[in-house]
């Protein structure tokens, strides 16, 4: 039987946090369980809390089947770095905490990263590598984007559209959106942290407040 090796990309504090969530669930499954887990950067590094930090390209070269997760924010860079790691020959693995509820017929994408305490109730289709942190939700008839991070205990409220890319900050509330008019998030925005959303952002927009409004950049 092949060796079965998992590499999170990453090295951040949110890295550290995932990987215990990773060896928790991933350590346990039969047949066969995986025994191998390392983080995975550009370069080696010196252990990172007990664990290796192995140069990507070494990643890639080891013998055995890889899967993989990316617990890195940035939308864009966990796009780049899974589409590597999967023409790579690498497999992607979501890691769902055990406490975590989700009811019925929702769509969750490949490499999620659901962390403990969160919740998707019913409906919701969610796309690839969406990162949702502690104590975060998602509600009813949301549809998500691919590459989109949520922040901890961020409140996405239903018929709430957010597009590929978005970052959702700490805290932050989004408003219910109403069957054929859903609050829609457009791609690439930033949803600040706090903010509490009632209107539609457009894309690439950074958002901040109560009620969000446009940030001002100095000198306007």
């Amino acid at each position: 039987m092949s060796k079965r090796v998992f590499g999170l990309f990453g090295t951040g504090g949110f890295a550290r946090e995932t990987m215990p969530l990773a060896m928790r669930t991933l350590g346990r499954e039969k047949p066969p369980s995986i025994g191998d887990f390392k983080f995975v950067d550009r370069e080696a590094a010196d252990p990172l809390n007990g664990l290796p930090v192995q140069a990507e390209d070494d990643f890639f070269a080891a013998d055995g089947l890889k899967f993989f997760n990316i617990a890195i924010a940035e939308g864009e860079l966990r796009r780049k770095i899974a589409t590597r790691a999967i023409e790579r020959g690498a497999i992607p693995l979501a890691l769902i905490a055990p406490n975590t509820t989700i009811y019925d017929e929702n769509v969750l994408g490949e490499g999620a990263i659901i962390c403990a305490n969160s919740m998707i109730t019913s409906n919701a289709t969610i796309g690839r590598f969406f990162h949702m942190n502690i104590y975060s939700y998602v509600a009813h008839d949301c549809v998500i984007g691919d590459f989109v991070t949520f922040a901890p205990r961020v409140c996405c409220n239903g018929n709430v559209v957010v597009e590929d890319g978005v970052y959702i900050g700490t805290a932050a509330i989004l408003r219910q959106g109403r069957p054929g008019k859903p609050l829609r998030i457009g791609a690439g925005a930033v949803i600040g942290m706090g903010a509490v959303v009632t209107k539609d952002v457009p894309p690439g927009v950074t958002v901040v407040g109560n009620p969000a409004r446009p940030l001002e950049k100095k000198g306007d």
